[in-house]
Formats: C-alpha cells, sequence, structure tokens
C-alpha cells in the first residue's frame, strides 16, 4: 500500500491533493490574570501659587508750631540834671515782625 494514500493526513478528504484538512479548535483554557509589578512615570510637578494681601500702614505724622514772637525794645535814658526833679522817659518801638519761615512774604507789603 501507498502511504501517500491511506497514511498521509494530507490525503484525499476532498478537500484537494496535499491540502491538509481545516484544524479542529479546543475550547480556550482561561488560566489566572497576572499582574506584574507597577511602572511609575516621572512625577510631574506642578506649582500652585497662593498669595495673600497685606497692608501695612505707615503714618508720618507731623506738627507745625507757629511762634509768635514780639520784639519789646526799652531804651532807657538816665538824664541828670542839678535840680531837684528827677525825669525818665520810655518809650517802646516796635522794630519789625519777625519773618515766619513757613509763609514766604510778599513783595512790597501786598
Amino acid at each position: 500500500m501507498d502511504n501517500r494514500q491511506w497514511g498521509n493526513p494530507y490525503y484525499g478528504g476532498g478537500m484537494g491533493m496535499g491540502c491538509p484538512p481545516p484544524p479542529q479548535y479546543c475550547p480556550p483554557q482561561v488560566l489566572p490574570t497576572q499582574y506584574d509589578p507597577p511602572l511609575f512615570s516621572p512625577t510631574q510637578q506642578y506649582v500652585k501659587p497662593v498669595l495673600s494681601n497685606e497692608v501695612v500702614t505707615h503714618i508720618h505724622p507731623s506738627h507745625t508750631t507757629t511762634v509768635n514772637q514780639h520784639m519789646i525794645h526799652h531804651k532807657h535814658y538816665f538824664p541828670h540834671t542839678e535840680s531837684c526833679v528827677n525825669e525818665c522817659c520810655e518809650t517802646h518801638t516796635m522794630c519789625g515782625m519777625p519773618v515766619n519761615p513757613c509763609c514766604p512774604q510778599m513783595p512790597f507789603g501786598y
């Protein structure tokens, strides 16, 4: 007997000469799920600015003192005579007003 006719699985079967028969599939065998170790990507950095407002109050006090100076000039005379009458004369002369450094004077007294 010829092995090509009876013992060869690629012979016959109605599919034509030399064609293998279609494969037969078994039900799948399901294995338990396997877990690989986790893969870590590089950490992404985020910047979240938080702003807080603060008001600092600066107080710069000032004070102006106006000093009114009144100049009184006393001129004393002591006349001497041969009589028995003593005479005393007194004058009060205002020699001007002091200048206020805070207020400039107007020209020509205006």
